[in-house]
């Protein structure tokens, strides 16, 4: 089961059922993946410590913590159990499979933790560290603590502050969807520099976020060339 999975590990269980177990959810039965999801938790949030440790060794622990949480956070490992298309071995029971949950940000994100907890049950805190370090590599290796932790909005009006340009303004340009699942469309607006990006979500402050993380893309990447 999972062959791509172990392979983007890097870990061959010797109790298969470890592994087996950590793709369960509560919906599927017993045995699930809540108690190796408690220990991965745990693990992963020391495994992150020391990488970032050993790897910015000048930087302060204030720096070091919000990066830490940045990283172990459920959207960054919902992003990362997208990646590795993590839901499609989750084991779900019939409502959940049917509602979505595979996809569900806090169903892969906690699945993600507990195949961390399960690794570390069938091979110690070694092998553990090194699956971590093989699921976060893409993550860690531009990584920059300095803006680890900040949202885009938080870096773009950072960006410009250091630059004298005024903060920018975000206006709400369409909505669809029933109230219980809107979508949201709204621009970023930097007067100063001439310059409007896009962005949309489920809620006003993603739209915000995705357009935020647009300008700032773009004014680094003119910065780059100019």
């Amino acid at each position: 089961m999972a062959d791509g999975l172990r392979a983007r590990l890097g870990h061959e269980f010797r109790d298969p059922g470890l592994l087996r177990e950590a793709l369960t959810h509560r919906s599927f039965g017993i045995p699930h993946n809540e108690r190796l999801e408690f220990v991965g938790d745990a693990v992963l949030n020391c495994a992150i410590a020391a990488m970032l440790f050993e790897r910015f060794p000048t930087t302060q622990e204030g720096e070091l913590s919000r990066a830490r949480a940045n990283l172990v956070n459920r959207d960054t490992l919902a992003q990362i159990a997208r990646r590795i298309d993590l839901g499609a071995h989750i084991r779900l029971g019939e409502g959940e499979l049917k509602s979505g949950g595979a996809d569900r940000a806090s169903i892969i994100a906690d699945a993600l933790e507990a195949i961390f907890g399960a690794v570390f049950l069938d091979g110690g805190f070694a092998a553990a560290r090194a699956a971590i370090d093989n699921i976060y590599a893409d993550l860690l290796r531009d990584a920059d603590p300095s803006t680890l932790g900040k949202d885009p909005k938080t870096r773009l009006q950072e960006w410009l502050q250091g630059r004298r340009y005024p903060v920018p303004e975000y206006a709400v340009v369409a909505t669809s969807g029933e109230a219980h699942a809107q979508h949201f469309e709204v621009d970023c607006r930097i007067a100063a520099l001439s310059m409007v990006t896009h962005g949309t979500g489920p809620s006003r402050r993603a739209a915000e976020q995705e357009a935020a993380a647009s300008a700032l893309a773009r004014l680094v990447a003119d910065a780059a060339h100019g």
